[in-house]
């Protein structure tokens, strides 16, 4: 049996919080001329597609941790600030 295209599709949702998520896809094909290379080839498009579905989403996911990050250190100061109203009565 000749093989003469193989794909790997590979996606991966992303839990940002806040009832938000992403999702990031990566599809990739590759021409084969013989079958035994069709594993090795395959193998190689799945790497590539996962790394390119990691670099894709690390900013979207590093600017979210960075904005919930800031969430949660202003709601501290709010709290912080709060407490201290409070204290003076």
């Amino acid at each position: 049996m000749k093989i003469g295209t193989v794909s790997i599709n590979y996606s991966r949702k992303f839990n940002l919080g806040n009832y938000e998520s992403i999702e990031v896809g990566c599809s990739l094909w590759a021409q084969v001329e013989d079958e035994e290379d069709a594993d090795g080839v395959v193998q190689f498009l799945y790497h590539q597609a996962k790394a390119a579905v990691k670099s894709a989403a690390m900013p979207v996911i590093k600017a979210n941790e960075f904005q919930i990050s800031k969430a949660k250190s202003q709601k501290k100061v709010v709290t912080d600030e709060g407490v201290g109203e409070l204290e003076d009565l």
